[in-house]
């Protein structure tokens, strides 16, 4: 692993608190209901069409002709998604800094956002603007676990796969990366990344520094 010199983030999960439940943990009054309404109404494959480019104004509308007893969950799931989003990661992010300030390598984010929600992102959180680089999935009208999209970052900057280092929360993810030659991290906690980092030979990393 003496070889890597980029590291790649996903940034949902793994450096910024985001989740649906934020809003609708306790919207509903059963659970029943709310878990149906994610796995029939605004399920995660909906929510990757506008990840991948599509309007989220057509999207709601045309979730609530399908549905018109569940207009206002299905308004809410944007009309509050910035109550999804939580914050950063902290020790997460303090991570990222040391990696940063170390000068040893390529930081680049690869995300499935949409466009103009991942705008929000970028004029709340300072750090997204220390990445080298980054592939957003609204913006490129393709997503993850697609391999041209993790093939769009190596061929725009340059990247050598065998020389990079890819973190995400989704296991999914992780392995459409492996296939491609890219080593990954399966984030489940920053302690669990920052143990893993050094066991790789990326540290040592001390948590809770930096920011």
């Amino acid at each position: 692993m003496a070889g890597i010199n980029t590291i790649i983030f996903d940034l949902g999960g793994v450096l910024i608190d985001w989740d649906p439940l934020y809003v609708f943990g306790e919207y509903f009054d059963s659970e029943e209901k709310r878990d149906y309404f994610f796995m029939y109404i605004c399920t995660a494959d909906w929510n990757e069409q506008q990840d991948e480019g599509r309007s989220i104004v057509e999207a709601t509308e045309d979730l609530i002709k399908k549905h018109p007893d569940w207009e206002k969950p299905i308004r809410d799931y944007y009309g509050r998604w910035t109550e999804m989003l939580h914050g950063p990661i902290q020790e997460s992010v303090d991570i990222f800094y040391q990696l940063k300030e170390s000068g040893k390598y390529k930081l680049y984010a690869l995300t499935n956002w949409q466009a103009g929600l991942f705008d929000i992102a970028l004029v709340r959180y300072d750090f997204l603007h220390w990445f080298d680089g980054r592939v957003v999935s609204g913006e490129e009208k393709i997503r993850k676990p697609f391999p041209e999209f993790y093939q769009l970052l190596l061929n725009r900057y340059q990247v050598n796969p065998e020389e990079a280092l890819f973190i995400d929360d989704n296991l999914r993810n992780v392995k459409a990366a492996e296939e491609l030659g890219i080593r990954s991290l399966h984030f489940r906690s920053p302690q669990q990344l920052k143990e893993e980092l050094e066991h790789i030979g990326v540290g040592p990393l001390i948590q809770g520094a930096g920011t």
